[in-house]
């Protein structure tokens, strides 16, 4: 169900050495880093791998994994219609990453994400 997890960090240094560690318990594994910012793969499913990011431009947000582009639109339909705000409309961020993102009471910043490709 979850996709993916970005989280802020305030020492990227020490925090790469303590999830280096740590995932590796698990599988998971560093894939791509930059001077801002780290991504492991902590898993895969059908779709491909699931990745935790880590760094500055990245503040708090989780994504849902939708089977299909239609169940990210009534992701999003839902959660406006239940009062909740706009954080981006569904749409394709990627040749195949079609997503939607919302607010949620909380604040926090929630997407749903279909990986399928663009026809």
């Amino acid at each position: 169900m979850i996709d993916h997890l970005d989280i802020h960090v305030q020492d990227l240094s020490r925090t790469k050495k303590f999830y280096t560690t740590i995932l590796s318990a698990l599988g998971g594994h560093l894939i791509d880093e930059s001077n801002s910012g780290l991504t492991y793969q902590t898993g895969e499913n059908a779709d491909g791998y699931i990745w935790f990011e880590i760094g500055e431009p990245y503040p708090f947000h989780f994504a849902f994994q939708a089977k299909t582009n239609s169940e990210v639109d009534e992701f999003y339909k839902k959660a406006l219609e239940n009062g909740e705000k706009d954080n981006g409309t569904p749409a394709y961020r990627k040749d195949d990453y079609y997503a939607a993102f919302i607010i949620d009471p909380d604040e926090y910043r929630i997407e749903a994400v279909c990986h399928t490709k663009k026809e």
